[in-house]
């Protein structure tokens, strides 16, 4: 098995952002600075894990004038893909900075209805994709039930694939109940994703996410905790780093940036302790650009330790 990186992506979207002086109701609202970008789970790690030198194939379902767009764009970000047509036309994500307060306004609609044909397909392309790590990112679209992560995971790891997954709700809950998913590698909600997987604002999430792993959720739990940093929990313990420091400008693919880091860097090999400072890094390194999960190894390789660099990578 080889160290690739393979990535799906069933809600893909392209991904507009743009600043405003102000946001006010009704008037007409001028713009300026737009940056597109392909956009989803799935592809945001995988454009990451690429733009660190990384060996990743993003597998997504596309449909319509706009999957072409999103096609396109990862063309010409030279990011290897394989797109598996739908009926739908892709979604289009939009992203309003305003310039006045500083805050982000998010407008994220929820996609086509996939045909059970349609998510089907790119399931199975992605299966049949070889490599070392399944990532299985983002939103589910209508038309894909909530057990669709649970199924696809059940499968990857009897292969022998190892199998991280980042998602919410119904998908991650049926993921994780008894028999869902059984050999996860890694899950890394956020702290609202995992208050919600617990039903409760969790007092401790070190505890909580320790919890998960002998519980044996997963192998490893990563939860990212906004500005107050990270967390890795596995049978090892429980590691935790703050925040980097650093300007916010954008938090539109955080996540995503923060596990395509911590996948990568596990890829080639990496302890978790040097997986968590790459993924660290790799979200502090988007936040402080512009778009989505946008950045280079140069900016990621800055923000780390000394002597964080893989001996493979």
């Amino acid at each position: 098995m080889t160290r690739r990186i393979v990535t799906l992506t069933l809600n893909p979207a392209v991904d507009l952002a743009t600043v405003a002086p102000r946001i006010v109701p009704t008037h007409k609202i001028r713009t300026r600075g737009e940056e597109v970008d392909p956009g989803g789970g799935g592809i945001n790690v995988a454009r990451v894990i690429h733009a660190l030198g990384g060996d990743a194939l993003a597998v997504l379902a596309e449909g319509g004038a706009t999957g072409r767009f999103l096609t396109e764009l990862l063309e010409e970000a030279g990011v290897p893909f394989r797109a598996v047509p739908i009926r739908g036309r892709t979604r289009v994500s939009f992203a309003v900075r305003e310039a006045a307060t500083g805050q982000e306004y998010r407008f994220v609609p929820e996609g086509p209805t996939l045909t059970e044909a349609d998510w089907r397909a790119a399931v199975e392309t992605a299966l049949a994709e070889p490599g070392e790590f399944l990532v299985l990112s983002g939103s589910l679209p209508p038309g894909v039930p909530a057990t669709a992560y649970a199924e696809i995971a059940r499968r990857a790891a009897a292969a022998g694939r190892r199998v991280a997954l980042d998602s919410s709700g119904p998908a991650l809950a049926a993921a994780l109940a008894p028999g869902g998913a059984p050999g996860l590698d890694l899950i890394k909600p956020s702290l609202g994703e995992l208050e919600a997987l617990i039903g409760r604002a969790p007092a401790d999430p070190a505890a909580e996410a320790a919890a998960l792993v002998r519980a044996g959720a997963a192998r490893m739990v990563a939860v990212t905790l906004g500005a107050e940093g990270a967390l890795l929990a596995s049978r090892d313990g429980v590691l935790r780093r703050p925040a980097l420091p650093g300007r916010v400008r954008s938090a539109v693919g955080a996540g995503d940036a923060f596990l395509g880091g911590l996948v990568f860097a596990l890829a080639g090999g990496a302890a978790p302790a040097l997986a968590l400072d790459w993924a660290l890094a790799a979200g502090a390194a988007a936040v402080g650009g512009v778009g989505t999960a946008r950045l280079t190894r140069a900016d990621v390789l800055a923000r780390l330790p000394a002597g964080s660099e893989l001996s493979e990578c």
